[in-house]
């Protein structure tokens, strides 16, 4: 029979392994990339044009059928190459796991791969190992592990078969010795659960696409309806079925923007070229523009908004406090460098190549120690004996000698247990009664309601080997630790609150800590914190009424920040989501943007995540921000352009059908007004540079239109001035020169002069034209000039004025051009940025 001590023999496991599984987290559902290619195609407008290309087919258009099928299909490529490998998180999971572990088996110590470990095992645990299972701890010697991942707390934890029992996959042991029984495996462990929270988080469709898919519903209505009056208006003057019919769906097809898709794909990444340049990795391209419309960032604190470092602040003897970032202690005080000397020998903390590893709070009190200036004597003491801390005896002693052979014990531990072991105080004329004991334990009370975590030191000489260690001590003083707030997060949440954006610190520290952390950033509001607990009795709609008015979330669990992320979508917010650890990796996906630490995040946190800040820089985030406003602008500058444009052919087509006249524009005229006309400047407007004034704003609400502040009559007005003015020019020009091949030249030319510069308009909603300088966007003044220079070529090189129905104008008749072509840019500069000036 086997005992707990003695694990599992080789035919235990085995069968332990068929009834329990392997020890390795569940793949999840994975994207093929013939899959994610076609999804590229889901939106209305792409169904709408791959129809449209079909049509163009039935009808013979095939130059119309083949021109919009490669805008589609480059559309798609586009797409996805930016999202290419993103569904990763399951994968990364299982890196985290250790990939090989110390049981016994068969009575004797074995390396074995961590996916065959099995519930029965007993594990052997050091200092440094990842944790492979849920365990139970049999045997501990001053075992800690690190468990900032799991639950977001940066204190090591102690374990003992006594106390905390529990290990966790995928945790670190930080300091100590120990063994564990094996009591989950795979799935059915913490991390598991993690896992298949985050195979079943849904990703939420982004405020951009739906706007998108909105107009696409909406434009292939219009472009429907205009089709049937087209066609009823036509017979109704008695011209021939078949033509007007091909007419029809001619204009219908060419009324769709084929460039709009590839507009703001193209415009979406530039922006992460953008965005890596400040540091902030876009993994998703819509990631950019949910930026710039959210009002809420809940920020997980360890390594986010602090730096994941605990830091000695106060310290306290011969009753004095000092802080440490302001105050100088006394160099010369005897009773500080007994604390130094304390610090620097009760202690377990490893130095390689200058870098410190073990406990948080040891490294602090080791840091402080060594970057004193004050003298100590560590050097002098030899380290003959350790007992290490438990939970119990809540304190940790070692048994040193030094030079002269003398026998020495320094203990550090919780502040109210070292003043109860000793019977004196140092003081600055030695040891002294100790009769203001509570005294120091109220100042140990405030270090603590300052959310500092309190070591409290002594030490006594051993003049006797029964004497008893920890009895009878000699109080020194006492440190305050905290995991400072990153210098960079103070400024950045003073610009969340200049941009309308509201801070939410989302934590599994303490609340005390989390709420002295908001207090010190400068949250504005309730920085009372809310605990897991209270959110556990909460219903879902009690919490999405909560969350309105609370800032800090304190203990909280990886399901407590998912319900957290949910209420807060409840109430109509666009939520972004920072973290660094595997706790926050469901809360991640669920967010409409997930953010993650580049430098100090786990790798579930990044494949979670829609952006990585490379340099874990929170200040990082309100760039991205200003980014994400800025692109969403461009895209407003060219749906402007590209829906007044095709406004304006349609315009011009309907209204002459309307009124029995000849088409102005044959088909092939209208595709290319679609593809170089309008699809190169807006191309270049898509890359436009932000106004200024982009983050003295607060970001658009979610449901608010895209066509909102005026731009939808802005687009209307202008478009029924372009096809108003080309109109004209094809009447006064037919009555003129008596030719339709003139006509139709004429209104082809005026309809992209006033296009053309019609695109310079829309860098500016509210100013006019001359208000920004030409040349800082030269990808636009280059595509005008080069769209301008390819109609001169379509007009007056004979081969291709065969093929798009031209003929070459005369000086007299660019004059024409002229005139009919600068309408719409007098009215818009006189009456409608007048308008939108005044809105």
């Amino acid at each position: 029979m086997k005992t707990e001590n003695m694990g599992l023999t080789s035919k235990q496991a085995y069968k332990n392994q068929m009834k329990y599984g392997f020890n390795e987290l569940a793949p999840g559902k994975k994207t093929t990339p013939v899959a994610l290619f076609f999804r590229q195609f889901g939106d209305v407008l792409t169904l709408t044009l791959i129809c449209a290309t079909v049509l163009s087919l039935f009808l013979g258009e095939y130059s119309d059928a083949v021109t919009v099928l490669i805008i589609v299909v480059m559309n798609g490529i586009l797409g996805f190459v930016q999202e290419y490998k993103t569904e990763k998180s399951i994968e990364a999971l299982k890196e985290l796991s250790a990939p090989e572990s110390i049981v016994i088996r068969d009575g004797a110590e074995t390396k074995i791969p961590s996916r065959e470990v099995t519930v029965g095992d007993v594990v052997i645990l050091e200092a440094g190992d990842k944790i492979c299972a849920d365990c139970k701890v049999l045997t501990s010697s001053g075992l800690s592990a690190d468990e900032s991942a799991l639950t977001g707390e940066s204190v090591g934890v102690e374990k003992s078969p006594q106390g905390d029992n529990s290990v966790y996959m995928g945790t670190t042991v930080i300091g100590g010795r120990g063994s564990a029984l094996v009591e989950k495996v795979g799935m059915s462990t913490k991390m598991g659960s993690i896992a298949h929270m985050l195979k079943n988080t849904v990703s939420t469709e982004t405020p951009l696409k739906k706007y998108l898919n909105k107009i696409g519903k909406e434009l292939v209505i219009i472009c429907a309806g205009v089709c049937v009056l087209i066609f009823i208006a036509g017979m109704f003057h008695g011209q021939s079925g078949y033509d007007m019919f091909l007419s029809a769906v001619s204009l219908a097809v060419a009324a769709i923007p084929e460039g709009l898709p590839a507009a703001v794909t193209v415009s979406l990444t530039i922006g992460v070229s953008r965005m890596l340049k400040r540091n902030a990795l876009i993994r998703k391209l819509p990631a950019i523009e949910t930026l710039g419309c959210t009002n809420v960032i809940c920020s997980d604190k360890t390594g986010t908004l602090t730096e994941n470092k605990m830091t000695v602040k106060k310290v306290y003897f011969d009753g004095r406090i000092f802080d440490v970032s302001r105050d100088n202690p006394s160099l010369d005080s005897s009773v500080l460098s007994h604390l130094i000397t304390c610090g620097y020998l009760c202690n377990n903390v490893s130095v390689c190549d200058g870098k410190l590893s073990g406990d948080p709070t040891e490294m602090a009190v080791y840091d402080f120690s060594s970057k004193s200036d004050v003298n100590n004597n560590s050097s002098e003491y030899t380290r003959i004996f350790e007992i290490p801390f438990d939970s119990e005896r809540k304190c940790m002693t070692v048994i040193c000698r030094d030079g002269q052979g003398n026998k020495f014990a320094f203990v550090k531990g919780a502040a109210d247990k070292i003043i109860s072991l000793c019977d004196r105080r140092l003081t600055s004329r030695g040891a002294q009664p100790f009769a203001d004991k509570q005294k120091i334990k109220n100042v140990a009370e405030k270090m603590g309601d300052e959310a500092l975590r309190v070591l409290a030191f002594a030490y006594k000489p051993i003049t006797d080997s029964l004497e008893k260690p920890e009895q009878n001590l000699i109080f020194i003083g006492m440190e305050g630790m905290l995991d400072l707030p990153r210098r960079e997060a103070y400024q950045a949440i003073k610009k969340c609150y200049d941009a309308g954006i509201r801070p939410v610190m989302i934590t599994g520290d303490h609340k005390n800590t989390a709420g002295a952390i908001a207090e010190m950033l400068g949250f504005r509001g309730n920085n009372v914190p809310l605990t897991g607990a209270e959110i556990e009795k909460m219903s879902d709609d009690k919490l999405a009424e909560t969350v309105e008015d609370t800032n800090v979330f304190a203990r909280v669990s990886p399901s407590d920040k998912l319900r957290i992320v949910r209420a807060f979508k409840r109430r109509k917010n666009v939520v972004a989501m920072t973290g660094d650890g595997v706790n926050d990796a469901p809360s991640l996906k669920e967010a409409d943007i997930g953010i993650a630490m580049g430098r100090c995040g786990t790798d579930v946190a990044k494949e979670a995540a829609d952006m990585i800040l490379l340099d874990d820089n929170f200040s990082t985030i309100i760039s991205a921000v200003e980014e994400g406003r800025a692109i969403y602008g461009n895209i407003r500058k060219f749906i402007r352009y590209l829906l007044s444009c095709n406004l304006g052919e349609i315009i011009i087509m309907g209204a002459a059908a309307f009124c029995g006249m000849p088409m102005p524009l044959v088909p092939i005229q209208i595709l290319w007004l679609n593809l170089v006309t309008d699809g190169l400047p807006a191309l270049a407007l898509g890359a436009d540079s932000p106004e200024e004034g982009v983050m003295n704003s607060n970001p658009r609400k979610d449901g608010e239109s895209i066509f909102s502040k005026g731009l939808g009559g802005n687009i209307a007005m202008s478009g029924i001035l372009i096809g108003a003015e080309s109109l004209l020019a094809f009447s006064v020009a037919r009555f003129v020169f008596a030719s339709l091949e003139i006509a139709r030249t004429v209104a082809f030319a005026t309809l992209i002069f006033s296009e053309l510069i019609y695109a310079f308009e829309c860098r500016s909603e509210s100013k006019s034209i001359f208000s920004r300088d030409i040349f800082s966007n030269v990808l636009l003044l280059s595509s005008v000039l080069l769209s301008a220079f390819l109609t001169f070529c379509v007009i007056y090189i004979p081969a291709l004025s065969v093929i798009f129905k031209t003929v070459p104008l005369t000086l007299k008749q660019w004059g024409m051009v002229t005139c009919f072509g600068m309408i719409e840019f007098v009215i818009g500069s006189l009456f409608i940025r007048k308008s939108d000036n005044n809105r």
